[in-house]
C-alpha cells in the first residue's frame, strides 16, 4: 500500500460497492443490531449506539466514489425507520409501554440523538474526506 493518503489501495479509495448495495446493507444491519439489543435486555441502549455510529463510519468507509449520496442521506433515515418499526412492534424497548407509535418513536428519537448526531456527523466527515482525497491532485 503506498503512503500517499489518496492513493490507489489506500484506505480512501477502497471503497467499491455499489450506493444501493451499501444503502441495502446499512438497512439490514441496523435492524439487527436493534433486534440483537433488544433480546439482550429488552431495550434499545448503549450497544445499539455504539454499533450504529461505528456502522455509519463502515458505510461511508465501503462505498464506491460515485454513490457517496446514497450513503450521506441514510442514517438518518435508517434511525428514523428503525424507531418506527420497534415502536410499533416492541414500544417498551425505546419509551413507555403505552405509548403510541408516533409518541415512541419520538422518545426513541431523543433517547438516541447523540448516536444519530454522531454517526451522522461521522458519516459524512468520511465522506468529504474521501471526496477531498480522491480529487486532490498528487
Amino acid at each position: 500500500m503506498s503512503t500517499h493518503p489518496g492513493s490507489p489501495g489506500s484506505l480512501w479509495t477502497v471503497g467499491s460497492e455499489p450506493g444501493r448495495q451499501v444503502a441495502a446493507l446499512g438497512v439490514a444491519a441496523v435492524f439487527t443490531l436493534a433486534l440483537l439489543d433488544v433480546a439482550i435486555d429488552g431495550r434499545m441502549g448503549l450497544f445499539f449506539d455504539l454499533t450504529f455510529v461505528a456502522l455509519c463510519v463502515g458505510l461511508a468507509l465501503r462505498v464506491a466514489p460515485g454513490s457517496f449520496f446514497y450513503v450521506g442521506v441514510l442514517p438518518p433515515l435508517i434511525m428514523a425507520a428503525v424507531l418506527v418499526v420497534v415502536a410499533i412492534g416492541q414500544p417498551a424497548a425505546i419509551a413507555h409501554p403505552l405509548d403510541g407509535i408516533v409518541r415512541a418513536a419520538v422518545t426513541g428519537l431523543e433517547a438516541h440523538a447523540f448516536a444519530l448526531l454522531a454517526g451522522y456527523g461521522l458519516c459524512l466527515g468520511v465522506l468529504f474526506w474521501r471526496n477531498r482525497e480522491l480529487t486532490r491532485p498528487f
